[in-house]
């Protein structure tokens, strides 16, 4: 690639982040969840965000297994499940008590690694170590961006109580 087109992709990269929905949180609660085994991480992630009423929601680090996994792949109609011993390699993404935006990237017992959207029915062997924040000055949700015609994340500023 040569510099002018390094130049330019990264020069359309940052176009892009400038229309981007934006907004920076002042509060923060981290909370550490260990999940035990056999508990759906989707799931459990969920119900922990409609028990502590998380409206905006971030996974700020996860390590553990699974002895299942549940994926999506990109712009594919259907899940790909796999059963066996994996090893989570990242969980990344956006959460709130209304819904998850969250992806998975594990690797089996070879280091062959296999990366997607994360559905129900990702099941913990051993344990799952899950740091979140709840930034507790914002709120997501989900709007239709007539792009795509997908519900994509929506920041909004939660308004100070008098």
């Amino acid at each position: 690639m040569t510099a002018r087109r390094v130049f330019l992709f990264i020069f359309a990269n940052l176009v892009c982040m400038i229309g981007s929905a934006q907004a920076t949180s002042q509060q923060q609660d981290m909370y550490v969840l260990r999940l035990t085994p056999h508990a759906d991480l989707k799931q459990s992630i969920g119900d922990f965000a409609k028990a502590n009423a998380i409206k905006a929601g971030v996974i700020v680090t996860c390590v553990g297994s699974l002895e299942q996994y549940n994926l999506r792949f990109a712009n594919q109609p259907n899940n790909s499940k796999a059963t066996g011993h994996f090893e989570v390699l990242s969980l990344s993404g956006t959460f709130s008590d209304s819904g998850l935006h969250l992806h998975l990237s594990v690797a089996d017992s070879l280091g062959k690694t296999i990366g997607g959207h994360l559905l129900d029915e990702n099941l913990v062997y051993t344990t799952i170590e899950l740091v979140v924040a709840n930034l507790s000055d914002l709120e997501f949700t989900r709007e239709v961006d007539s792009t795509y015609g997908y519900p994509e994340l929506a920041i909004k500023r939660k308004k100070k109580k008098p």
